[in-house]
């Protein structure tokens, strides 16, 4: 499923957000500073054609975490947490990763996973949700699963995602 996110959220760590902008306004930030983002990188790309620019990185990763924080029963930590990056409100902890790529990672297997695939024009796709070890354990065989920083490709992590039982799931926040 694409979702179209369209604003960031003001946030107070951990506490629950206290809204200066409406959602929709909020989303539609999101949305008009991706595109500045992917202006800007593409004006680099012009300037020095030698170099990539990609966009994946601490800022891809700040992203997927507010897309959490926003569509998902998670509140963000505060400080960074190895392995983890908030907590559902029943105590599950969850490590949220996004990508503009083909291929999310993890080093040590997380509790709970949400992987989010992400497009230049705001959507995003949920590509993962369930358990780290179902992951851990499709992929067993990998020489440093587990202990070295490996990616996984988003087909699938979307195959993987099919077969979790819903309850096993982060729910999704009411609209």
């Amino acid at each position: 499923m694409l979702v179209r996110l369209e604003a960031a959220q003001d946030r107070s760590y951990p506490e629950r957000p206290k809204h200066k902008l409406g959602h929709d306004s909020m989303r539609e930030s999101i949305t008009e500073g991706l595109a500045l983002i992917f202006k800007g990188i593409n004006h680099l790309r012009e300037a020095f054609p030698n170099r990539a620019f990609t966009i994946d990185g601490r800022l891809v990763g700040d992203i997927g975490e507010v897309i959490a924080a926003l569509e998902y029963d998670i509140t963000l930590d505060s400080v960074s947490q190895p392995g983890h990056d908030g907590c559902s409100s029943d105590g599950r902890r969850v490590q949220v990763k996004a990508t503009f790529q083909e291929s999310l990672t993890f080093k040590t297997c997380p509790d709970y996973y949400l992987g989010f695939k992400l497009y230049p024009d705001g959507r995003h796709e949920e590509v993962f949700n369930g358990p780290g070890r179902i992951i851990l354990e499709r992929y067993a065989h990998r020489k440093g699963i587990g202990t070295q920083l490996l990616s996984f490709p988003i087909g699938e992590l979307r195959s993987l995602s099919a077969q979790v039982d819903p309850a096993e799931r982060i729910p999704s926040r009411e609209a």
